[in-house]
């Protein structure tokens, strides 16, 4: 399904991720000049936290995450306003601190203007379903061919089988 700049998820990526566990208060968008939100990377990260990835024309990509509980900051961190600026590795991020929960954007250094992620991480707003539901997934079909342990089912000899 293609992406939509500046506006909220389809409503079916936002049933998958809740069919996989996200919670909806967690559930996010962004908006980040030359990225759309990648529908099919959206879903449950870690318990019921939330994540999506961004990608550009060029095939860069910025992944959003979103969890409970306070930021725990790895590398090279700073302060920056309501948040912290991180280098760890070859990635940066962003981290906008809300009251119980925190909303990361990362990517390679350099990729992405560090005050671009900032006003984007800091501009974060719940997402919004757009279009239908997602569709059920279809139900477990049985077979009378197989048998429920995983083993061969056994044949029986005689009339009617």
């Amino acid at each position: 399904m293609p992406a939509r700049r500046g506006t909220g998820l389809s409503r079916a990526a936002m049933d998958r991720a809740r069919r996989q566990g996200a919670a909806p208060e967690l559930m996010y968008v962004v908006d980040l000049p030359g990225y759309e939100v990648a529908e099919q990377s959206v879903g449950v990260i870690n318990d019921d936290g939330f994540g999506a990835v961004y990608t550009s024309p060029g095939g860069e990509h910025v992944e959003l995450r979103v969890d409970r509980g306070p930021y725990v900051r790895a590398g090279t961190s700073e302060r920056d306003g309501g948040g912290w600026y991180t280098v760890n590795g070859g990635d940066q991020e962003y981290v906008a601190v809300r009251k119980d929960h925190h909303i990361r954007l990362i990517c390679p250094v350099g990729q992405v203007d560090r005050a671009v992620l900032k006003q984007a991480a800091q501009g974060a707003r719940p997402a919004t379903g757009t279009g239908p539901p997602a569709p059920l997934p279809p139900a477990p079909v049985e077979r009378g061919d197989l048998a429920s342990n995983g083993e061969a089912p056994v044949r029986r000899r005689g009339p009617g089988g």
